[in-house]
């Protein structure tokens, strides 16, 4: 099924789909294998094992749906993965699936769920949201945009494909109808020309099933490439409360944008029916690649079943952001990656998954 905003088709809200909060049950997280060595230009060596280490982690907690073509890079994925699938206790799925890159945050479905009123088993469906690579920047990109249909028609479920632009990078729900967005992301020409703020917010009410919407002007990070990104930025970590990316040095360029995000949110009013908590998550020192300095977020966490996986960036603020973490999500197990090398390709842990949520049967 498809649906645009010309209102031809019924929107995902009209037939009782909702988006889910991150911590809700997941049946899985899809991955793309790496193998665009042009995202880290001259440190792609490293980045096998660090998804290696990324998927072993991920099958303590849940399965995993991997995607690489065949048979190249399929045949490059099973030297690093089949080893690991003989002790885990979650499947590894395979698809053959071509990408042009591995940031399947951004261009993979955003999952839906219905919420049938009747007691009868919910459904999964999916957003096909159009992509463009972050404002055309790293061409080409076709693969990339075609990976996200693929996956909706490998799983059968309904497919939903709005006009607007957007990469899954760029919202941040609760799963109870709030979403925060960035201006700087969402109304940028170079995704959207022309569209209003009133535009963006029924797209999202239409099809992520959202009531809410809290705008931030999304600047904060040195060398993100994303134009603001909001999972570089701000979390929910549960209905009612976020973590928001901040800096304590004041000589930083990232001091007063992050403070200015801060102070927007604590004025945004209630959320779920409860004043918004804000809880600053500090930011590394400055990480550099030659004179470049690259977008270094422990925003950037993913939550999985059983635990959070949390950049790391061998900065003494490593353990501070996984103790503020762990007290928010005081029932999963808070757990490092090494970022230092990802962070090159100006993303980390979050930009590389994409949940799938769980149905319930009825």
């Amino acid at each position: 099924m498809t649906s645009d905003i010309s209102g031809k088709d019924p929107t995902p809200r009209q037939l009782g789909y909702r988006w889910p909060a991150e911590w809700e049950p997941h049946a899985g997280t899809w991955i793309a294998w790496p193998h665009n060595k042009q995202t880290w230009p001259g440190e792609f060596t490293h980045i096998p094992a660090i998804f290696q280490q990324l998927i072993k982690t991920l099958l303590q907690w849940e399965p995993v749906h991997l995607l690489a073509s065949e048979p190249v890079v399929a045949d490059q994925a099973r030297n690093w993965l089949e080893p690991l699938t003989t002790s885990t206790p979650h499947p590894l799925h395979w698809h053959d699936i071509a990408t042009n890159d591995a940031w399947v945050r951004d261009f993979g479905p955003t999952f839906l769920v219905s919420e049938p009123s009747d007691g009868s088993a919910s459904r999964l469906a999916g957003i096909d949201w159009p992509y463009n690579a972050w404002g055309g920047k790293y061409p080409p990109f076709e693969l990339d945009q075609q990976a996200s249909g693929k996956i909706l028609s490998a799983l059968d479920v309904d497919q939903f494909r709005p006009t607007m632009v957007l990469e899954g990078g760029a919202i941040e729900g609760n799963g109870a109808g709030s979403v925060i967005i960035t201006e700087s992301c969402l109304l940028n020409p170079n995704r959207n020309p022309d569209w209003s703020r009133s535009m963006v917010e029924k797209v999202l009410r239409d099809y992520l099933s959202v009531e809410q919407v809290i705008w931030l002007r999304g600047e904060g990070l040195p060398g993100d490439d994303t134009d603001g990104h909001i999972d570089q930025l701000v979390r929910f970590v549960n209905a009612s409360t976020v973590v928001a990316a901040s800096c304590d040095d004041q000589q930083d360029a990232c001091y007063q944008p992050l403070a200015d995000n801060l102070q927007v949110l604590k004025q945004s009013g209630p959320v779920a029916g409860r004043e918004l908590a804000v809880i600053p998550l500090p930011i590394p020192q400055p990480v550099e690649h030659g004179e470049q300095r690259l977008p270094a977020s422990y925003c950037n966490f993913f939550i999985s079943n059983g635990g959070i996986i949390v950049p790391e960036f061998d900065d003494p603020h490593d353990q501070l952001a996984q103790e503020i973490l762990q007290d928010c999500f005081p029932d999963r197990e808070v757990v490092g990656l090494p970022a230092s090398k990802l962070v090159w390709g100006l993303g980390t842990v979050h930009c590389l998954t994409q949940q799938q949520p769980a149905t319930h049967p009825s």
